[in-house]
């Protein structure tokens, strides 16, 4: 498995609606859009980090295949990782992978990433890439409807 990143491309935003929209990938983000379905929503979103150039954002490939995104945002003093992988690709090692390969590209430290706290998947990939649990907090999930808890991670200097 040969897993690269590249910028993302427009012809990309279609399969990341399609996985950013699966009801189970939703759920255990729980962290998402307010309505996941909703295309101008998601296109208006889109067109904003991708304007933006202090965020970056790459499309993860798997031999040659477009397979999710991986990313860093947010100011200076407080950047955060992203990350999203087609649900039919869970389990197969590319989000740690994907993670890895943006952790070269963006050398900048610390960097934080948030999971829900049932989110076992997204944890273990966090922790093997160096990130440590620094806290805990609650919030409101749109994708489940209700408040819940989330783990802080940070990946230090």
């Amino acid at each position: 498995m040969d897993v690269t990143l590249r910028p993302v491309r427009d012809g990309d935003l279609p399969l990341f609606f399609d996985w950013m929209s699966d009801p189970v990938a939703v759920h255990a983000a729980a962290f998402t859009s307010e309505d996941p379905t909703d295309r101008h929503a998601f296109d208006a979103h889109w067109a904003r980090i991708l304007a933006d150039p202090s965020v970056v954002m790459c499309s993860v490939l798997s031999d040659g295949v477009v397979v999710g995104n991986a990313g860093v945002y947010g100011p200076p003093d407080d950047r955060d990782v992203t990350y999203w992988i087609d649900r039919a690709r869970w389990g197969q090692g590319l989000a740690t992978a994907a993670l890895r390969a943006l952790l070269v590209r963006v050398p900048e430290r610390p960097l934080y990433a948030r999971a829900a706290a049932d989110n076992a998947g997204s944890r273990r990939v966090l922790e093997k890439c160096g990130f440590t649990v620094t806290g805990k907090d609650r919030g409101y999930a749109n994708a489940r409807g209700e408040e819940t808890a989330e783990l802080l991670f940070t990946l230090p200097e």
